[in-house]
């Protein structure tokens, strides 16, 4: 009889472990699907909130730049939101997307109503934050998610503003950047980000036209108003523009040295916007930018190179 109850003991114990050991791998691939949902590469697009912190030469200011870091975190949360909603309003599409239909909410790894629920949260959370932060910010914030919601419902389906609509999400980043921590709104930084986010929406758009081919239509209808012809002379305009408003920007705003040195970071934006082009039209890229700019060594090498080049001309350790 002990023996039989040792066995019985051990067998008991076996089955919990292997219970525990399943639920535990099922509540992790669970939250790895969320985590997939929240859509984590496209945070890199919120790192526009620090362009005010570093030009306005806030970036040793520790108040400011927890301040800025706040303001990270929360649009992290309130895109993450608004990603889920669009996934929601385009689920149907989505399952005809060669790619899109391997998202969480459009391959049913997360149901709707979970999905609604996850949204709310960030949401409502990241609200809560932005107003104790600063009303200012707060109510950029909320323009940004109206913007949003309004692509996602209507403006995704209106030439032109449609790309429009996504360039201001860019814009709006760095807008809020520059409330947050309570500086003065550069023009150029609006015209540059405004810009240069044109540039990236267009690709993308041409990228959807070139890989869904006689499918476009269908899972964008939007794709209907466009050509690749009329996609290649827009970005022909843009690029031109972004380079140009750049250079202006380097040797005429007022808060750069007077030695004009910030004209040595030229070529790094130049060469940079020559290597997208490249990934678009000889890599048939272009479709995810914050993809690209991860995976792609010369174009990440270029913009890091940019960056410490703008800091050490702004910052001057050696002086």
């Amino acid at each position: 009889m002990p023996y039989q109850w040792h066995n019985n003991f051990v067998m008991k114990q076996s089955k919990i472990q292997t219970t525990n050991r399943y639920i535990n791998s099922a509540l992790f691939k669970h939250l790895y699907t969320i985590i997939v949902e929240l859509r984590p590469k496209q945070w890199t697009k919120n790192l526009l909130v620090f362009a005010g912190l570093v030009f306005s030469h806030n970036m040793l200011s520790l108040p400011a730049l927890l301040r800025s870091s706040a303001a990270f975190v929360i649009f992290c949360a309130v895109s993450s939101a608004a990603y889920i909603i669009n996934d929601l309003a385009d689920v149907e599409r989505d399952r005809l997307h060669p790619v899109k239909r391997l998202r969480p909410i459009a391959s049913g790894l997360i149901s709707e109503p979970t999905a609604i629920s996850i949204a709310s949260l960030l949401l409502i959370c990241s609200l809560i934050a932005s107003f104790l932060l600063s009303w200012s910010f707060a109510l950029v914030t909320v323009l940004y998610f109206l913007i949003v919601v309004l692509y996602s419902f209507y403006l995704k389906n209106v030439v032109l503003l449609d790309v429009f609509s996504v360039a201001s999400g860019f814009v709006l980043r760095a807008v809020a950047g520059t409330l947050v921590i309570n500086v003065t709104l550069s023009s150029w930084l609006i015209l540059c980000t405004l810009l240069l986010s044109l540039f990236l929406a267009l690709a993308k758009r041409r990228h959807e036209l070139l890989l869904l081919e006689e499918k476009a239509s269908v899972h964008r209808q939007i794709l209907n108003e466009y050509s690749r012809v009329f996609l290649d002379q827009l970005m022909a305009v843009v690029t031109s523009s972004t380079i140009i408003a750049y250079s202006l920007y380097t040797f005429s705003a007022a808060s750069l040295p007077n030695d004009r040195s910030m004209m040595l970071t030229i070529p790094f934006v130049i060469y940079a916007i020559f290597r997208y082009l490249y990934l678009i039209y000889q890599q048939n890229e272009g479709g995810n930018p914050e993809t690209l700019l991860l995976q792609d060594k010369p174009l990440l090498i270029s913009i890091v190179l940019w960056g410490i080049a703008v800091v050490l001309i702004l910052y001057r350790p050696w002086a």
